[in-house]
């Protein structure tokens, strides 16, 4: 009997990887000898989103220390109850069951003038069918909502915007 073995190929070694087994991760663990082989945990850091907002001015000129200050939706309310609350005010607004000054504080006035025009132009009611919330930068919030008037559907855009500690509606259209 021989100890020196002849092999036609040296066998190879790679590295061995410890896949959990099970869902819990502490479970595969629990001897003491594999615990050192546990792997490190991930923290992942949790960043604060950039504010990168710069208002609708709709063509105004402002000075610097009296400009619209935006503000993170970290320090605005709840944006859906209140896009609910205005979409809703909105549509009897043009259905003229409501006056427009009750949306005059949150709106540009740009958008308020253009909600006065149009108060009383629809004959019914629309129901609210979806609401679609959408947040494409930190302090803006852009939605649309599909409304059923009888047998026809229409859509509504709507913009909000975080300025001065509040949401400011920076576009409304019926389409």
């Amino acid at each position: 009997m021989t100890t020196h073995r002849e092999f036609e190929q040296l066998p190879t070694f790679t590295t061995i990887e410890l896949v959990p087994i099970s869902s819990d991760p502490d479970e595969d663990f629990l001897h003491p000898v594999l615990e050192m082989f546990r792997p490190e945990p991930k923290i992942h850091e949790v960043k604060k989103p950039r504010l990168y907002l710069i208002p609708s001015t709709f063509g105004e000129e402002f000075d610097s220390e009296f400009a619209p200050q935006p503000t993170s939706a970290s320090e605005l309310p709840e944006i859906q109850p209140l896009i609910f609350q205005f979409i809703h005010n909105a549509v009897e607004i043009w259905a003229g069951r409501r006056s427009p000054q009750q949306l005059q504080a949150m709106c540009h006035y740009k958008v308020y003038s253009e909600l006065q025009k149009s108060a009383s132009s629809l004959k019914e009611i629309g129901r609210v069918r979806k609401t679609r919330i959408t947040q494409p930068l930190d302090g803006v919030c852009e939605a649309t909502v599909t409304l059923r008037f009888g047998d026809r559907l229409r859509v509504v855009a709507i913009r909000f915007e975080g300025l001065d500690g509040r949401w400011l509606c920076t576009c409304l259209t019926l389409i």
